[in-house]
């Protein structure tokens, strides 16, 4: 009888493991932009190419401060409470972000008129990374990572974010250097002291999409997969 207990505990920790992992799920194909349109448009930016298994954008000349056909890219699926990993490099003093709780409406011109990011950059050429809250992994302009230990532009880079019920954690390679709470009494101070002050859709959605940015920067994002939570 212990045997058959044994072995039925063993069968039932095997299918809760497998179940787990089932949970994974890709939102970039590697070969593709299905699941995926430009903020505000129907279709994709013609400067992100689809190459090596990444999404690739190919700067070929500037509309204001992003590419000239180009544009942030958004999921077509909205999510509230996630698990979300990827990788990243980026081109010598470049500059991106990875946008999440993105409300795509036409009131709101911008991911980050409603999206949080976590930066993206050139940890050794970008300004931005001997800024306080601008730094590589930062929830931007809001909360600095407690460390950052990024690798120098043209390197791959892993984040994981998961955001479930309010709790926030952000990992770039393998270390956590973000840990909040969103939505409450703190945040919404913390948003009250940022460039985000007058924008009073940022940082309120509890659920939406999940954006790749286009900052007129070459810049690639591969192995993008998310559980829901």
């Amino acid at each position: 009888m212990k045997k058959i207990c044994s072995l039925i505990c063993l069968l039932l920790a095997s299918a809760a493991v497998f179940g787990q992992q089932e949970k994974w799920i890709p939102l970039f194909d590697g070969k593709t932009t299905a699941g995926w349109h430009t903020y505000g448009k129907k279709g994709v930016g013609r400067s992100w190419a689809v190459d090596e298994q990444s999404f690739h954008l190919l700067p070929t000349g500037l509309d204001g401060y992003q590419t000239r056909d180009g544009g942030d890219l958004v999921t077509d699926e909205e999510f509230t409470n996630f698990e979300l990993t990827l990788e990243w490099k980026i081109s010598k003093g470049g500059n991106s972000g990875i946008i999440f709780y993105v409300h795509e409406a036409p009131q709101y011109k911008e991911t980050w008129n409603t999206g949080i990011e976590t930066q993206v950059l050139d940890i050794v050429s970008n300004e931005d990374s001997k800024s306080f809250k601008h730094d590589i992994a930062d929830i931007y302009d809001l909360i600095p990572g407690t460390s950052h230990p990024g690798k120098p532009y043209g390197e791959w880079n892993k984040v994981r974010i998961k955001s479930d019920q309010g709790k926030l954690d952000i990992f770039l390679n393998d270390v956590l250097v973000i840990h909040t709470v969103l939505w409450d009494d703190h945040w919404r101070s913390l948003i009250a002291q940022s460039k985000f002050k007058d924008m009073p859709g940022f940082g309120t959605f509890k659920k939406g999409r999940i954006a790749l940015q286009d900052h007129g920067a070459e810049v690639w994002y591969r192995h993008i997969m998310l559980r829901k939570l």
